[in-house]
């Protein structure tokens, strides 16, 4: 028999679950790919339309909307037992309006350690906390094996066009950075600062990325910052492995070797 459980979720929440979870909806991409790699196949019954980890549940689950503005009436439908929702991605009002009704788990997270209590957290709650130890000490690992040897780079990472947006420095983007052995131009700004290329020029930068997510930059961009700034190294990378902060990690550092390995060459 099913029983209610306490959790405290990652803003310091106590949750209540019947637990083990049977029909769990997550609104978060990472989240989703992480219970899916903890072997919740059966248990995830909903997901968002940015959930495209794994594709097969892309195609088959029921999708509850956007990470921003997520359909409750469709979430009623599915009743379930546990939703993990997270601050920075889903709308307060929203998720407080879900809490009244469901146990909402939400995390926070801020760099590499936070993201690793959140996979413990994740696997505690929805029954799966063996599978989660095991795969943060792999994660760990393989980040503890992250050999510092690439040159030392002052970097801007660049999330949106229209306006231009970079990551900050209380980001967990920001944590990817430095693990790398760089350092964020924005460090000392927090989340996601507007910037215009020519404030750009006088922050030293000489490396800057162009994330694939949320705002698809391409080619023409880099051109465009070319332009302004000829000298200054501009690539396209993979926004899912600098802020995809779940089971993706596992993948992340040898995606960050060749990244190095293209720099150094």
């Amino acid at each position: 028999m099913k029983m209610g459980e306490v959790f405290v979720d990652m803003m310091g929440r106590e949750v209540v679950v019947n637990y083990p979870p049977l029909r769990i909806v997550s609104l978060v991409p990472s989240q989703t790919e992480l219970l899916y790699d903890l072997g919740l196949e059966e248990e995830v019954v909903g997901i968002t339309k940015f959930c495209v980890h794994p594709e097969s549940w892309f195609r088959y689950k029921t999708r509850v909307g956007g990470t921003k503005n997520v359909n409750i009436q469709r979430i009623e439908a599915l009743q379930p037992d546990l939703i993990i929702a997270n601050k920075e991605e889903n709308t307060r009002e929203q998720i407080e309006e879900l809490a009244q009704m469901y146990p909402v788990w939400i995390s926070e997270i801020t760099d590499l350690s936070g993201a690793m209590e959140m996979i413990k957290g994740v696997g505690r709650v929805a029954g799966r906390i063996e599978q989660s130890i095991k795969m943060v000490d792999s994660i760990l690992l393989k980040f503890n094996n992250l050999a510092n040897e690439n040159k030392y780079k002052r970097v801007a990472y660049f999330i949106w066009k229209n306006p231009w947006m970079c990551a900050g420095g209380d980001t967990f983007i920001s944590d990817m950075i430095s693990r790398l052995g760089w350092v964020n131009v924005f460090e000392g700004i927090n989340r996601y600062p507007e910037v215009t290329l020519d404030a750009l020029k006088g922050t030293g930068v000489d490396l800057i990325l162009l994330s694939s997510e949320p705002y698809p930059f391409k080619q023409q961009h880099i051109d465009e910052i070319m332009q302004v700034m000829p000298h200054v190294q501009v690539m396209l990378v993979d926004g899912e492995m600098f802020s995809w902060y779940g089971s993706r990690l596992l993948h992340a550092t040898g995606y960050f070797k060749l990244l190095m390995e293209q720099l150094n060459h």
